[in-house]
């Protein structure tokens, strides 16, 4: 974390690439004074005597950056696919600006009809060295080259030396390029286990009891914990102990869901360790277990196809029943020795239904003498990218769903 200023700009005319900004604000150290004084009139000019006197007032970022721009700089293009009209969504936007928030799947999805290509187009074209360094503030736009073909350009985001900016101060990260999909989703499954042996839970430090005789313990409450050695100070992810997973193609039981609940800070170590839960997921029951606290695996992902043939199933939907849509996550029995790995790609198919063959009718009568029940075309209901991959099974993102997807639908290559 670090502060620094964050404008709002008003665009009047093109100009400097929001890069100057940045330098600008890194060459100041990241924390600047906020003066509004952009709007008001002149004052009166100090004398001669008093401005020898008085030492020159440090620049704000504002300043800075609005120095340093030159007066009339071309915004930077990149063509990221130079014929991109048989790719392209019907009702596809001319332009889109990127906003906090977008992730780059959602822009691949506003103008290509199989957006989890995204990666492979980019890359090969010389122009984009890394297509995940999207900023705020950058414009995608459908444009005519000079043959006639629709282009799919980057415009690099500009402020103009004119543009009216609005400081204020506050403390945040530095602007980074978008990510590829939606972090906050499966940040509890990048950073804690999401499945547990049998074993394991046998292990593992467990919530023998909740002080204060309570049923459910949230954030603030304290927990007294069994087998637990640790230091005092030290953090725990919090996990409850779900439903087993299960192959339904081989019977094998795979191991145990575990869903993150809270995290928790050792406050007296013994026999009977106490702990704080200092951040709550959902409610902390007795029995839960918990685990160290590791990393936050933080490298993009690059959608791709899977390395071999596969075909799989969804086996459990996590927080759900049988459900699932668009950004839940769900398991399958399908792991790393089946070639999957973080970003594979893979198409969820509907479970393949039946239906009775009545046959044509007359008059309200079948023409038929036997009913057969006769299987349905399965169809394809959702896209699912793989985020973390264990031996034998995977948990995956739906990207898109077209219907909702089921527990025990089918997956395989895209």
């Amino acid at each position: 974390m670090i502060s620094k200023q964050i404008f709002s700009a008003r665009r009047i005319m093109p100009g400097y690439a929001h890069v100057t900004v940045m330098a600008a604000l890194l060459a100041l150290g990241g924390c600047a004074s906020t003066r509004h004084n952009a709007e008001e009139p002149a004052s009166t000019p100090p004398p001669a005597s008093e401005a020898a006197m008085s030492a020159p007032e440090p620049q704000t970022a504002t300043e800075a950056a609005m120095a340093a721009a030159p007066a009339d700089t071309d915004t930077e293009t990149a063509t990221v696919i130079p014929d991109a009209g048989a790719m392209l969504r019907s009702g596809a936007p001319k332009n889109y600006v990127v906003q906090r928030g977008d992730t780059l799947w959602g822009i691949a999805n506003m103008f290509l009809r199989d957006p989890w290509l995204w990666p492979e187009i980019w890359y090969v074209n010389p122009q984009i060295q890394n297509p995940h360094r999207i900023y705020p503030g950058d414009s995608v736009h459908l444009a005519l080259a000079q043959d006639g073909r629709t282009e799919l350009q980057i415009v690099r985001g500009s402020l103009s030396s004119t543009a009216r900016l609005e400081p204020l101060l506050r403390s945040q990260p530095l602007d980074s390029a978008i990510a590829t999909i939606p972090y906050n989703v499966i940040a509890a499954f990048l950073e804690r286990p999401g499945v547990l042996s049998r074993a394991e839970v046998k292990a593992a430090p467990y919530i023998m009891a909740l002080r204060g005789e309570h049923d459910v313990a949230g954030t603030g409450d304290e927990i007294y914990i069994k087998k637990l050695d640790g230091e005092t100070g030290a953090h725990y992810s919090v996990m409850h102990v779900d439903e087993p997973l299960r192959d339904p193609d081989s019977g094998r039981r795979l191991g145990y869901m575990a869903i993150f609940t809270g995290t928790a800070q050792l406050t007296r170590p013994g026999s009977v360790a106490k702990a704080t839960l200092t951040q709550a997921a959902r409610e902390t029951l007795q029995g839960d277990v918990l685990v160290p606290e590791e990393g936050l695996v933080t490298s993009d992902f690059l959608p791709h196809p899977p390395a071999r043939s596969v075909s799989g199933q969804i086996i459990a939907v996590v927080e759900g029943e049988d459900l699932a849509g668009q950004y839940d996550v769900v398991a399958i029995n399908r792991g790393s020795r089946d070639g999957l790995d973080r970003g594979t790609v893979l198409t969820a198919d509907e479970i393949q239904a039946k239906s009775l063959d009545l046959c044509a009718r007359i008059e309200d009568q079948s023409t038929c003498l036997i009913h057969v029940n006769r299987a349905l075309p399965s169809e394809p209901n959702g896209t699912l990218l793989v985020f973390k991959t264990y031996e034998h099974m995977s948990y995956a993102l739906i990207l898109n769903d077209a219907v909702p997807i089921h527990v025990y639908d089918r997956v395989r290559n895209p």
